[in-house]
């Protein structure tokens, strides 16, 4: 559904009146029903139910049609159901703790989990979360990485933080999120923001419904002062996604639902910011 579908609906929706015809055409549906049985329910003026039968009409949530000399509304369950998804799925991103009674409660599980890291640059928060699961996750997580604006290259101390810490860096490039986002590239089974600015962007959701969680962290390309300052800045924010990662590798998959393994997800995020401000 298109943002200003979606503002529409939810602007008609909310109004008593109209919204208490909206409920009382849902309890019949597919079937419709005639003005005057929902005006005698409602205890509703022909002329007031007339302006709300117009507007759920005119944004898409209720149909019209005539048997005879009746005339029947009833709701459009396929525009009902892309209001429901884009709160759900847009907006909520589907997160299970939104809508735990329609996930599954059986664990997820795989030989390999693909995992996609969303910064702004991709060129050194990102890029050091996509090195970190790779390295750290024992074959369980194919690592990806992307940016919104990526740089055309990797910032130079990211890439000395990553030899020194025994990461290999051979074809590790900055991406734009596009590339992840065509019908052949690979089904993300989560999906990591790594900084602010990422998770404030507009991205439309993903394939499969991925888990996702924001572990933000400052940029450390804005680091200012000396050479060695620099270096300090990205040293940290390696440490700071060495300790997120190294969490969520460690998590018992084969175990846990997708409500508990988001909870995880988060606390791992809070957690973690909680040790990065006490340093």
């Amino acid at each position: 559904m298109e943002q200003i579908d979606a503002i529409r609906a939810f602007a008609t929706l909310g109004q008593t009146g109209r919204l208490s015809v909206f409920r009382l055409l849902m309890r019949f549906a597919p079937q419709g029903v005639r003005p005057t049985e929902i005006a005698q329910s409602l205890s509703l003026k022909p002329n007031t139910l007339s302006h709300y039968l117009s507007d759920l009409t005119a944004c898409g949530l209720v149909t019209q049609r005539r048997e005879g000399r009746s005339l029947y509304y009833a709701v459009d369950i396929g525009h009902a159901r892309a209001l429901i998804d884009y709160l759900a799925l847009d907006l909520g991103r589907a997160r299970p703790d939104l809508l735990p009674h329609l996930q599954r409660t059986t664990p997820m599980s795989k030989s390999a989990f693909n995992v996609l890291f969303i910064c702004s640059g991709n060129s050194a928060r990102s890029i050091f979360a996509e090195a970190l699961m790779r390295d750290l996750g024992k074959g369980n997580f194919t690592a990806y990485s992307a940016g919104l604006h990526p740089n055309s290259q990797l910032n130079p101390f990211a890439l000395e933080v990553l030899a020194r810490n025994g990461h290999a860096t051979e074809g590790m490039r900055s991406k734009h999120i596009s590339e992840f986002q065509t019908p052949d590239a690979p089904v993300m089974d989560f999906v990591f923001t790594v900084c602010d600015t990422s998770a404030a962007e507009e991205c439309p959701p993903w394939p499969g419904q991925p888990m996702t969680g924001h572990w933000g962290l400052p940029d450390p390309v804005k680091a200012t002062g000396t050479d060695a300052e620099k270096a300090l800045v990205f040293a940290r924010t390696y440490g700071a996604l060495r300790r997120r990662i190294a969490a969520f590798a460690e998590l018992p998959f084969e175990s846990l639902s997708r409500l508990s393994l988001q909870q995880r997800i988060d606390q791992i995020g809070t957690d973690a910011d909680a040790k990065d401000s006490a340093q």
